[in-house]
Formats: structure tokens, C-alpha cells, sequence
């Protein structure tokens, strides 16, 4: 429950510390007078957007405390997930500083604005005169049915096994729509590999087939020289090697008078031996020189394929060629990954399907169940705030498929008049008729939900005096079993409460400001013959105010 609120410089407030007793506290104060700012200010604690322009100093920051004693409320695994210390009492704290930036605290422990969003949710609940129009949701109005069937906790499980079925089901989209752009590319790139790997290409071997080329088209001119090279050696009877064989003769014979024509010797020696192992070595080259138009065509067309090839991928050698075709292996690849990881998304498919719709199943059956039960309950509420004729139907239908709420849509349908037909809310239902239904819904919910707080945020907005007495009664008895604190205009509202609280406000120096004090019996009295007639209440309202007082 919420125990205290510290405000310090926002809005119209300097400081403002407050303390709530428990059970019903109701707040009351003139229009303008800051109960609204007073809840603002609350919300930032519980961790709504903060904005600069709420400082009411910009020369200093904003600082808002709301403590809270959660004494039997399960909240470990909170704590845990968060990495906190788990207390019974809670301290959520929001500072904002003059340059707008903003820090969460919980227990002076540093924060993010979602974990402190999160606790907040299990600690309060806010009901503003805007969250009436919730009821004219489906997501809003299941989730009623939902607490009321006790299958809060089962929806929980569904919504992430369906969050996860939709994540699936999106990714397979996307596979889906890569599937079919790579399979209009699938035969491309394949013809492209297969063309590149048809020819096996080697670095360096444009540079071979060239030089093949050239050899096979100029066959004969080698050939006859090479022929003329080896006769010029050792053909004929004047050739090279008769003619050295002649000089080395000459020197072999002069030798053996001197270590230096030794020398010559073997020189002249080792060049004849070079010559006619070259002259071999020609005669076996011509041999081997034959013109093959066949052998000449087949080199020129490989040589043209890798020009060509080089030339339609614009790249300048074989290795950028053979990294371009390690690239289109990996397309190809990746396609057959492609399939592989289809075919697991549906499979995951099938069975979260399952899984979400055997879960569905059982929402359905536990909700259908419990619709004559709300639908009673619903009724005895209204009856007892003098809407005796009033109809209240929950209409659960059927849908195929499994949706963001299983297979179930619902529609409140309302009627408050005697022999009129339940249609939606929002076409039948006025102000003050939605906010009695509302308040009839969240005093059979506070029986239902283990939280510990509400707020009403002028429930009896739109509704006479004798409706707001009844209403009264009804956050009184809720009060016997949560805290509920009540912000009202109405006497009979204000009566009702255990504590009260009062907001005024009044001018220091050359600002004005918002003040909140605690009522004591006397001045209850006072404040609440003003409600029933004037600012200078007559000496009838203050009877009316100590009757009122006295009955509650």
C-alpha cells in the first residue's frame, strides 16, 4: 500500500510531503487547486514520461518519492530479474534535473524508467476519468474476463508463446520472400559457376595459352630454324663442330707446354661438348615441332573463353576470376542453407501452433465459464448504484484461427434502461453511466487481483448526489480490503473516508502555490458544508456535513 508521497518542486508545488493512512482517504479541493498535479506528480514516481516543463524552478531539479509497504505481495521474481535486494518496503524516487534529464531509483538503487514501470504496475493502480474509455476496448475488456475467470496467469503464457508464433511466423515471411528472390536467381548464378567452372581456371594461365598460341601459329618457322640452328652446328661437312674439333686439335697439341693451355683446352673442350649436346637437343625440338590446326583451335577458343570471361565480370586476372566464382559457390550455398532453415521455421510453426492452440482451448473454457457469474455480479453493483434496469451482457464469440486473445473476440454490451437492447458501449453508455460500470468492474476485481492500491480519479464524475452516496459505499467496503484513495467534488463521496486530505492553494510572495494538509474532524466538517453549498457555509449545510460525517 502506498504509505507516503514527497514532492518537491513541480508544478505549483514547493514541497508537499503526505502521508496515507490506509483503507479509504478521500482528497478534495477547489478546481485548480492541484489534485491533478498531485497525481501527475505520483505518475512520475511510478514512471510516466517526464518533461522539463514540470519543474516549477528551472534553477533546480524536481525530485518525487512515493513509498510503499509490500508486505505479502510476491514480488521475488521481480527483484530477481532486476538483480535487487527484495525489501518489504519500496522506495521509487524519479529526479529530474534542470537540464530535463531524468533518473529512476528504487530503494536508492539506480534504474531503468521500465523497471520501475514494471513494479509499479503490481504496486497501484491509477484509475483516471480517461481510463474509463478502456472499456470500449477488446484487448481491455478480455483482459477483465480474464481476471475474473482466474485465467490471468494462463493468457500471460499464451501472449509469449503467440508473441513468439508471430516473431516465427514473420520470420518466415522474410525467408519466404528470400526464397523466392534467390530462386529467380538460383539458375543465373549457377550457369555462372558452372561456366567458370568448366574451364578450371589456374592463376598464370592466360599467359601460358598465349604463349601455346603463339608457338602452334608460328610451327613452321620454328621448325626451320631450329632445323638451320642444328645444321649450322652439326650438319654438313663445314659446321661448327668440325670447326672447333679443328681448333681443339690445335691447342690439345701445345698442352703439355703450359698449365694455361691446359686451360684453353678444356675451355675449347667443354664449348664442343655444349654444342653437340645443343645440336641434339635442337634436332630433338624440331622433332618434336609439329603445325596441329586441331591443338591450335582448342587453345585459342580456352584463351577466348577466360578473355571473355574476364571481360563479362570486369575484373583483370584469373584470381579476381576465381574469387568471384568462390563468391557465387557461396550464393549457392547459402541457398541450400536457405531451405534448410525454412524447413525448420515450419516445423518450430507446427508446433508452437499446437502448443498456442491447446492453450487457447483452455482460455475459452475457463472464460465461458465465468461470463454468468460477471454478468450477475455486474448487475447486483449497478442495481445497488441505482441502476436497477441496467443490462450487462459479455458477448464471447468464436474465431477460427487463434488471434492476440486466442480464439475468443469480446464485446461488452450495455443497456441501461428498462426494456433496451444491449448494444456496445460506446453507442448506448454516457459518462456517468461508463464510470459507474467501470467502478462496478473494479470493485469485483479487487477481490480477483492482489493489488494493493487504487486510485479514483473523480469516479463520480457525472452522477447526482444520492449515486455518489452509493458509490461511496462501495469504495468504503473496498476499502476494508485494499487501500483505495478517492479523488472527489462530491460531498457524499467525501464523507465516506477515513482520512481526508484537502488541496488548496494561495499565493507567497509573487508565485502561487499548491498545498496539501490532512483534514482533522472539525475542519472535515467545515470543508464538507462548503461541498454541499458555499464558500461561507450556511448553519444548515454544517448539519448536513455532521450527519453525513456521523453516518459514516
Amino acid at each position: 500500500m502506498l504509505k507516503r508521497l514527497y514532492i518537491s518542486n513541480f508544478a505549483l508545488i514547493n514541497e508537499m510531503d503526505v502521508s496515507f493512512p490506509g483503507n479509504l482517504t478521500v482528497i478534495t479541493g477547489e478546481t485548480g487547486a492541484g489534485k491533478s498535479i498531485f497525481l501527475e506528480a505520483l505518475g512520475l514516481a511510478l514512471g510516466k514520461r517526464a518533461e522539463l516543463a514540470a519543474l516549477k524552478s528551472k534553477t533546480k531539479k524536481c525530485i518525487v518519492e512515493a513509498e510503499f509497504e509490500a508486505k505479502g505481495l510476491d514480488l521475488a521474481s521481480f527483484f530477481e530479474e532486476n538483480d535487487l535486494d527484495a525489501e518489504t518496503t519500496i522506495v521509487l524516487r524519479r529526479e529530474i534535473s534542470v537540464d530535463g534529464k531524468s533518473r529512476s531509483f528504487l530503494n536508492d538503487s539506480l534504474v531503468s524508467l521500465n523497471a520501475l514501470k514494471a513494479l509499479s504496475e503490481k504496486l497501484i493502480d491509477i484509475h483516471s476519468q480517461h481510463q474509463t474509455l478502456l472499456l470500449n476496448q477488446g484487448n481491455f475488456q478480455m483482459e477483465l474476463v480474464d481476471a475474473f475467470a482466474g485465467s490471468l496467469a494462463l493468457f500471460k503464457e499464451y501472449k509469449a508463446e503467440f508473441g513468439k508464433l508471430n516473431k516465427l511466423n514473420n520470420t518466415l515471411k522474410a525467408l519466404l520472400a528470400k526464397e523466392s528472390q534467390a530462386r529467380k536467381e538460383l539458375d543465373y548464378f549457377q550457369f555462372l559457376f558452372d561456366e567458370l567452372e568448366h574451364i578450371e581456371i589456374k592463376a598464370g594461365d592466360l599467359k601460358l595459352l598465349e604463349e601455346e598460341s603463339e608457338s602452334l601459329e608460328n610451327a613452321e618457322t620454328i621448325k626451320a630454324s631450329l632445323l638451320n640452328a642444328a645444321s649450322a652446328i652439326n650438319g654438313g661437312d663445314s659446321n661448327l663442330l668440325s670447326a672447333l674439333s679443328q681448333v681443339k686439335s690445335s691447342i690439345q697439341g701445345i698442352a703439355k707446354y703450359g698449365k694455361n693451355y691446359t686451360e684453353y683446352y678444356e675451355r675449347v673442350n667443354s664449348a664442343y661438348i655444349e654444342l653437340k649436346e645443343l645440336a641434339g637437343d635442337l634436332e630433338d625440338a624440331e622433332g618434336e615441332v609439329n603445325f596441329d590446326s586441331a591443338k591450335l583451335e582448342d587453345v585459342n577458343s580456352k584463351m577466348d573463353k577466360l578473355n571473355r570471361l574476364l571481360k563479362k565480370h570486369n575484373v583483370q586476372n584469373e584470381e579476381e576470376l576465381l574469387k568471384i566464382k568462390t563468391d557465387i559457390e557461396a550464393k549457392l550455398s547459402q541457398f541450400v542453407s536457405l531451405e534448410s532453415e525454412l524447413e525448420k521455421s515450419k516445423k518450430e510453426i507446427t508446433k508452437l501452433t499446437t502448443s498456442c492452440g491447446k492453450l487457447a482451448k483452455e482460455l475459452s473454457g475457463l472464460r465461458i465459464k465465468s461470463v454468468a457469474s460477471i454478468e450477475k455480479q455486474v448487475k447486483e453493483i449497478l442495481s445497488d448504484l441505482s441502476m436497477e434496469n441496467a443490462v450487462f451482457k459479455i458477448e464471447l464469440s468464436q474465431q477460427a484461427e487463434i488471434g492476440s486473445t486466442g480464439f475468443d473476440i469480446v464485446r461488452f454490451l450495455f443497456s441501461a434502461n428498462k426494456g433496451g437492447h444491449p448494444e456496445e458501449l460506446h453507442k448506448v453508455a454516457s459518462g456517468g453511466e461508463l464510470s459507474r460500470l467501470m467502478l462496478s468492474l473494479k470493485a469485483l476485481l479487487a477481490t480477483k487481483k492482489q493489488l494493493p492500491t487504487i486510485i479514483f480519479d473523480e469516479i463520480d464524475t457525472g452522477v447526482s448526489g444520492d449515486v455518489a452516496d452509493k458509490i461511496g459505499n462501495i469504495l468504503f467496503k473496498m476499502g476494508s480490503i485494499m487501500q483505495v484513495v478517492s479523488i472527489t467534488h462530491l460531498a457524499q463521496m467525501a464523507s465516506k473516508g477515513q482520512h481526508h486530505l484537502f488541496v488548496y492553494k494561495k499565493d507567497d510572495e509573487d508565485k502561487t502555490v499548491s498545498y496539501i494538509k490532512q483534514l482533522s474532524k472539525d475542519e472535515r466538517v467545515i470543508e464538507i458544508a462548503k461541498m454541499l453549498s458555499t464558500s461561507n457555509p450556511t448553519q444548515s449545510a454544517l448539519k448536513n456535513a455532521k450527519e453525513l460525517l456521523s453516518l459514516n
